[in-house]
């Protein structure tokens, strides 16, 4: 069972299955998800499709990467309230903290159809994101191989369901110190933000690898963050890119294990 009652994966197997699916079998559960909202102060947020494991984290995490809180010990507490339909994240803010959310509601609420409220989710969406100023930190094209065979070893719902993204923090010196999981990408970095939060780990000590394509919103996240450098399974886009380049993060892409695509600030990756 996951945070607040509610199971990570369910038993549930196919009907049938057709040519190779049927000999090679299939996975023997579901991953679970289900709505999640942020609330504050007694006012949802923001609603998203979860998997209900590691919802604290996910909590700081996200409060964090919205710009909602900029410190860990902004947050006075969260509460997980299951309902039938979904859970209720309910996240009491420091004063300062609450009345700052407060007055950006207000600032954003206007008539419909004023134009206000997309022009604001668009400066929302496109915020310019923090430098990583530590360039320090290095690792070697081992470092990155190492750090993708510990991530693929360490996703038990992804061994259970195939059906998750899992993100990981990777230091050179300790190996990969966290893992969590979520069916969407954005989810499980959040939630891996939120972990480190809260244990007070310095995220610009290691990097962050993920199990994903590498989206622009996946770059601001790590920025926030303070993460030197960003491994994914996958491609990114351009603007993700175009991001990490201003951020002054290492974005390194198709890391399958046979290889791997530095696009962004390559000093810190070394021979």
């Amino acid at each position: 069972m996951a945070e607040g009652g509610a199971p990570a994966v369910l038993a549930r197997r196919p009907l049938f299955a057709v040519g190779s699916r049927k000999t090679a079998g299939s996975p023997p559960a579901l991953a679970a998800e289900t709505a999640v909202a942020m609330s504050y102060g007694g006012s949802s947020h923001a609603v998203l499709m979860a998997t209900p494991a590691d919802l604290v984290d996910f909590a700081y995490g996200f409060s964090l990467t919205e710009g909602i809180i900029r410190h860990p010990d902004e947050i006075l507490s969260v509460e997980i309230v299951a309902f039938e339909t979904g859970i209720d994240l309910q996240i009491a803010l420091a004063e300062d903290r609450s009345a700052e959310l407060a007055a950006r509601r207000r600032s954003m609420a206007g008539p419909v159809g004023c134009g206000l409220c997309g022009l604001e989710g668009i400066e929302a969406a496109m915020r310019p994101v923090p430098s990583v100023e530590d360039d320090r930190f290095t690792m070697t094209a081992d470092d990155i191989d190492r750090a993708m065979n510990a991530l693929s070893g360490l996703q038990p719902l992804f061994a259970e369901t195939r059906a998750v993204h899992g993100a990981g923090f990777y230091c050179p010196d300790k190996g990969m110190t966290a893992v969590r999981e979520d069916v969407g990408r954005h989810n499980a970095l959040d939630k891996l933000i939120g972990v480190l939060a809260r244990e007070q780990v310095a995220a610009r000590r290691g990097a962050f690898v993920v199990t994903s394509r590498l989206s622009v919103e996946m770059v601001q996240k790590a920025a926030i963050a303070g993460a030197p450098v960003l491994i994914a399974v996958s491609q990114p886009t351009g603007l993700a890119v175009e991001t990490a380049e201003k951020a002054g993060i290492t974005l390194v892409a198709s890391a399958r294990g046979d290889g791997f695509s530095v696009f962004t600030h390559g000093a810190r990756i070394t021979s």
